[in-house]
Order: C-alpha cells, then sequence, then structure tokens
C-alpha cells in the first residue's frame, strides 16, 4: 500500500487517489478473442508429445488472444496396403521404436516405444475418434483424454488403439468408458473424424504438429513441425499485427499441478524458466511435500498429484 492510499479525501469521499470522473462507465469484460488458432495433431504423433511444454505454456500466457482448435489429422489409418514414411526410415511398426526412443531423448519428454516390437498401435484412428466423441460434449475433458492418451502410449507404453485402455482413460475421467468407447465405433464418429481430417486438408496441414492461426481476414501463419516458444509469440504478434503482447503471468505450481495430476520435469523447466539441475529444489520451494509424489521413468523425473 502507498502512501496515497492512505489519504482519504472528505470532499470526494475517496480514500486514495480519486479519478477525474466521479461516474463513469467501465468495461470489465476480457478483450474480444482476435483469431482463431488451429492445432492439428494426432494421439501417436511423437513430435506433438514433445511439444506440450511449449503449448502449454503458449497457451496459458498469450492464449486471452485466441480461440484454440484441436485438430485430428489421421497420423495412422492402419498398416499395410504400402503405407510407408520413408523419409523417416520407416516402413513397419517395428521402425518406429527407434524413432520414438530418438525423439524422447533429444526433447526429455519420455517416450518408451518398445510396444512397437510385440503389440503395435495397429491405427491412430480409435483414440482420435474418442477424442470427438468426448468433444461432442466437453471440450474440456476432451483435452484431458488426449492428454492421458499420450501419457500412456508414450511415457507408459500401453497401445491406445486397444478397447480395454481406452475404456480405463475415459473412466479415469469419470465418464461411461465402456459407453463412450462403442459409440466411438459407430460412423457417426468417424463422420466426425472425417470432418477434422477435411479441415487438416484445407489449412494446408500435411505433417504434425501443425499450428495456423487465422485472423479475420482468414489470413494468417502456419508454422509446422515442434519449434521453440518465442516462435508461436512471433507468429502470434505478427498475425494480430502488434509489436508487443503482455503475457498472462503463468500459473502457480499448485494450481498447475492440481489441474494437470502429472507433470514432467521438462514441463516444469519450460513453464517457469527453470533448470533441469535446480528442478526438485523449485518445486520443494513451491509445492508443499503433502500434495504430491516424485518419481521416474526413462530418466527423467515427474511429479505426480497425491
Amino acid at each position: 500500500m502507498t502512501n496515497n492510499s492512505m489519504i482519504c479525501d472528505t470532499e470526494t469521499g475517496v480514500c486514495g487517489v480519486a479519478s477525474d470522473e466521479d461516474m463513469e462507465l467501465i468495461d470489465l469484460n476480457q478483450p474480444e478473442k482476435k483469431i482463431d488458432l488451429y492445432y492439428v495433431t494426432d494421439p501417436i504423433c511423437s513430435h506433438c508429445w514433445a511439444l506440450e511444454p511449449v503449448l502449454r505454456r503458449f497457451v496459458e500466457q498469450y492464449g486471452a488472444h485466441f480461440n484454440f482448435h484441436t485438430v485430428m489429422g489421421g497420423l495412422l489409418e492402419k498398416w499395410g496396403d504400402g503405407f510407408a514414411d520413408s523419409a523417416n526410415g520407416i516402413s513397419g511398426p517395428a521402425d518406429v521404436a527407434g524413432h520414438w526412443r530418438e525423439v524422447g531423448e533429444q526433447t526429455r519428454m519420455p517416450i518408451d516405444g518398445t510396444l512397437w516390437y510385440d503389440n503395435p498401435v495397429y491405427s491412430s484412428y480409435p483414440p482420435s475418434r474418442v477424442y470427438k466423441v468426448i468433444q461432442e460434449h466437453n471440450q474440456a475433458l476432451a483435452s484431458v483424454f488426449l492428454r492421458r492418451a499420450r501419457e500412456a502410449v508414450f511415457a507408459f507404453n500401453q497401445n491406445i488403439a486397444e478397447k480395454s485402455i481406452l475404456i480405463e482413460i475415459v473412466n479415469d475421467l469419470g465418464l461411461d468408458g465402456e459407453a463412450i468407447v462403442k459409440e466411438a465405433e459407430l460412423p457417426s464418429s468417424q463422420q466426425l473424424l472425417n470432418e477434422d481430417f477435411k479441415l487438416a486438408a484445407n489449412l494446408g496441414a500435411r505433417g504434425f504438429p501443425t499450428i495456423v492461426m487465422v485472423n479475420k481476414e482468414n489470413k494468417g501463419m502456419k508454422i509446422v513441425g515442434g519449434r521453440p516458444f518465442e516462435s508461436y509469440v512471433t507468429g502470434l504478434k505478427q498475425v494480430l499485427n502488434v509489436d508487443e503482447l503482455e503475457p498472462s503471468q503463468q500459473p502457480a505450481l499448485s494450481s498447475l499441478l492440481e489441474k494437470e495430476k502429472l507433470l514432467f520435469s521438462k514441463e516444469i523447466e519450460i513453464m517457469y524458466d527453470v533448470e533441469k539441475t535446480t528442478i526438485r529444489a523449485f518445486v520443494e520451494k513451491e509445492l508443499s511435500s503433502n500434495d504430491y509424489q516424485t518419481k521416474e521413468i526413462l530418466g527423467e523425473t515427474y511429479f505426480v498429484k497425491k
């Protein structure tokens, strides 16, 4: 409190600095979101998993300036019939394991990948359809589902094309897993997914992740692949045609962990500009020891809400 705040004027009836107007109209609504941001992705896209720490911070700090839309891109319909990704040296499921492990090691978002040898994901369409079914009713829960599905397949080596795994993930959201997974098998759910594929094509997205920011004049910016945090901020400024943007304050770690339930070290490092070597000290300072557990997987530390 400043000294001026302690001054009470008997004429104006104000303690502190009086405004020029005794009565004035104000508007406390958030400014209108000026653009749309489309995030074209897939549940088994390894580079999308690697992007999560950066994308989360970008949305937390600059999300007031855009409407966020997640679009399923359809990375893998099925193996066979000549499917191959020769550019990345992938001609079959076993080839994915090494690629995934490399992405995990480079980005420090842990990826196991050994399921590709003995229990490969046969298609990314089943979890994508489940996402679309949940999205029809609750966008927030759909986003949580996508996160949980990625944790399952990348870090914990679970096959998210299997019904039992999908049912368990959906049940953990407080929804009826069996009913939703059954609905996701209907032609109507595939139609929802096909609409996303059409939108992704119209956006010019041929690889994942692709982020497209579009203003009201349908002009904007397309950013392909995982990029540093500053790249998305720069792109947003260009689309909004502004020189500077004031970021929102990052959420308290306690609030973020309450919301996310599980955070890997890299995610906390990116959100709060913390060095890997000081991550445990930072978490101990920000959280009560009664609120979280510290665990490790594939050489990386992660923190789980108790």
